[in-house]
């Protein structure tokens, strides 16, 4: 079975457009476990133009008693801001993201120069006594897993947008082979397979299909669009069972 992680950006982004605390982020948490989510996501940017610090402290302590079972992803970009964060809350998992802090959104994985090996490394040196597993944001090539392997990292995310936005165009075919040969020699070197970004009911089956080595998947802006229509608890049903048909 492969996990859902609901994804609460979007939730505190609506919230953070008025002052008077409405949604609740931690009341979606609870939602989300409730109707049968398997942990939640969090990206506290340093703009907090949707998750804000305290949200992760808060969170933390609402997942108390259901983690480690339930699990606490964050994702983010590791400079010493977000690396603090990480190491209070100390989630099961973190993600790590090459967007600058300042990006629209995340929609390119690393590439593992220079420059970002010693950023990486840096922060798996930080990260694995924490005991969380580290995951690295990668484009759907598979020439980009073996990097990961050998820099220490427990797994990757395959970055999705581009096959979402593929799929709308019904030319998503390629892309998909290019999802599936990534998510292959990662399980042939032993990584942890998850994917996440624009991820929908209608594009989801086809791509776990292929990719039977999927761990995770991390959904938020979607899931919450639908939610808009078939309330929240549903949403997450829905989606827990489009990952897993």
């Amino acid at each position: 079975m492969a996990r859902l992680s609901v994804n609460l950006n979007k939730v505190a982004l609506l919230r953070n457009s008025r002052r008077t605390g409405v949604p609740d982020v931690l009341q979606f948490g609870r939602i989300a476990h409730d109707a049968g989510a398997d942990g939640l996501t969090a990206h506290p940017r340093p703009d907090e133009r949707h998750i804000r610090r305290s949200d992760v402290t808060g969170l933390a302590e609402l997942m108390r008693p259901w983690r480690p079972g339930f699990e606490l992803n964050l994702e983010g970009y590791p400079d010493r801001r977000f690396l603090d964060i990480v190491a209070e809350a100390k989630p099961e998992q973190c993600t790590l993201v090459p967007d600058s802090p300042e990006a629209f959104t995340s929609e390119e994985g690393w590439r593992l120069g220079p420059a970002q090996h010693r950023l990486v490394d840096t922060a798996l040196n930080e990260l694995k006594p924490l005991g969380c597993r580290v995951i690295l944001f990668i484009d759907p090539d598979p020439a980009a897993v073996a990097p990961v392997h050998n820099i220490g990292a427990d797994g990757i995310e395959i970055y999705t947008g581009s096959y979402a936005a593929a799929f709308r165009k019904g030319e998503h075919r390629a892309l998909l082979r290019a999802c599936a040969a990534a998510a292959e020699r990662a399980a042939e070197l032993g990584l942890v397979v998850n994917i996440g970004h624009d991820l929908n009911l209608y594009n989801l089956p086809p791509l776990v299909a292929a990719l039977p080595a999927v761990a995770e998947a991390s959904i938020g802006h979607e899931l919450t669009a639908d939610a808009l229509m078939m309330g929240f608890a549903e949403a997450v049903r829905a989606y827990r069972t489009a990952l897993n048909p």
